[in-house]
């Protein structure tokens, strides 16, 4: 069906807007879900708590299983998402100071509440059996921004923590996706991935004395990195009622944040790490669909994200920029992810979600994680999808509960850290059928 010229000025209007907020937004941040991975992609992904590699649901399916993007038909999609992380860390000492890097007591709240995202993604069909599109979003980040010089009591003569304390990763991911199917039932989908990253580091000005590169740990206001990869993914429509899928993400090569080269491992080398994801989905009965994903995320890849933060800050060690190099002591980890969707409705569809994960900082590494307090593990969603004339609309919920992570920090052998963190996030997009 093609659109009347009614249609397509709302398209165009809707297009505008979305490419006015890529442009203008700022952050494209979507803080730690999954680690700082998001728990899903569009709408229906994200009320659904992520899964769905084994369901064609909308254009920003490229991102999770390229592989299903053929049985979409031709078709846009465009949404922005108004998310709300609540991060923060507290410290306290009952013993007197017995070491250089120790935190002032207290507890600690970061600004910055709320990141709007926006999304878009359009899907042509090439023929019966063969697809393209072009997805276009944030994948991840991290972002914390603290009032208080968070390190003063780490001072020395290679610098005063000045005030913000924080950190804010921003990426923006373009896919373009072919996705064929072969044989009767099966597709497979390729995604060739294109990144943009930026970062900026304030008020760890103390570290400069562990670092091989001083001049090039903080306060170097934006620096930037590109890169990419390539997701590539399967589905196969065993009966009429039950599908599987399974996608894989490479990790993807940025170039160096130079400007950072003295704070991240391997000299300021910050890729994105490789992920797989195996799904399935059941229909149930002719109206409800279950779906079930298990996603696991390889952290432990990045020496950057990966590399242990337990290093004592002794006068005169080396332990930052360098390829061993203190990081954020990261782990791998794996999440499950559930979803239920109910046509209600011929015109309505009504879905919830759940995931849970593994912890992804363990309880010794909390001392470098006070500026990406990733505590999170579960999330609770649901959302809808109303059609009027041949225009989706598409509403998501979620709502990650507080999870703290507690720990001791390793100069002082006493001294307590509790990292924690919250989220809510709400989105809409549209979809346009063609």
């Amino acid at each position: 069906m093609h659109p009347d010229n009614q249609s397509i000025k709302i398209l165009s209007s809707v297009c505008l807007f979305f490419l006015t907020c890529f442009q203008g937004i700022s952050p494209f941040s979507v803080y730690a879900t999954n680690g700082y991975i998001t728990h899903g992609y569009g709408a229906k992904s994200h009320s659904l708590a992520g899964a769905g590699s084994a369901l064609p649901l909308d254009g920003m399916d490229a991102a999770s299983n390229p592989a299903t993007m053929v049985y979409l038909g031709d078709r846009l999609d465009a949404g922005v998402s108004a998310f709300v992380p609540s991060r923060g860390f507290s410290a306290h000492n009952d013993s007197p100071a017995n070491g250089f890097a120790e935190l002032n007591t207290g507890h600690y709240d970061s600004r910055n509440s709320v990141f709007f995202i926006p999304h878009f993604a359009r899907n042509w069909m090439l023929d019966s059996k063969s697809s393209f599109g072009v997805s276009v979003g944030a994948h991840g980040g991290i972002n914390t921004e603290f009032d208080s010089a968070v390190f003063s009591a780490f001072n020395n003569p290679a610098g005063t923590a000045s005030s913000p304390t924080g950190i804010d990763v921003q990426q923006l991911f373009v896919g373009l996706t072919y996705s064929r199917k072969f044989l009767k039932n099966h597709s497979f989908g390729i995604t060739p991935v294109i990144v943009g990253q930026q970062i900026k580091v304030t008020g760890l000005e103390p570290f400069r004395a562990f670092s091989d590169s001083p001049d090039h740990v903080s306060n170097n206001g934006y620096d930037y990195s590109y890169g990419g990869g390539v997701r590539v993914g399967w589905l196969s429509q065993l009966s009429d009622t039950f599908s599987v899928g399974f996608s894989y993400q490479s990790r993807l090569y940025m170039s160096s944040f130079d400007d950072y080269r003295g704070l991240f491992a391997e000299q300021g080398d910050f890729d994105i790490p490789p992920n797989f994801v195996a799904g399935l989905s059941w229909k149930m009965t002719p109206k409800l669909t279950f779906v079930a994903d298990v996603q696991r995320i390889l952290f432990e890849e990045i020496a950057a994200i990966s590399n242990r933060s337990d290093l004592l800050c002794s006068p005169g060690a080396v332990i930052l920029g360098t390829d061993d190099g203190l990081g954020f002591g990261w782990e791998n980890i794996s999440v499950g992810k559930f979803g239920l969707q109910w046509q209600y409705k011929p015109d309505l569809t009504l879905r919830a979600g759940y995931s849970i994960s593994n912890q992804v900082i363990p309880e010794d590494q909390v001392l470098f994680n006070i500026v990406a307090p990733a505590a999170v593990r579960e999330h609770y969603t649901f959302g809808l999808t109303k059609v009027i004339d041949n225009v989706e609309i598409n509403l998501a919920f979620m709502y990650a509960p507080q999870r703290n992570i507690k720990g001791t920090n390793p100069n002082t052998g006493s001294e307590t850290i509790s990292l924690e963190m919250s989220q809510y996030e709400m989105e809409i997009s549209f979809g346009f059928r063609f």
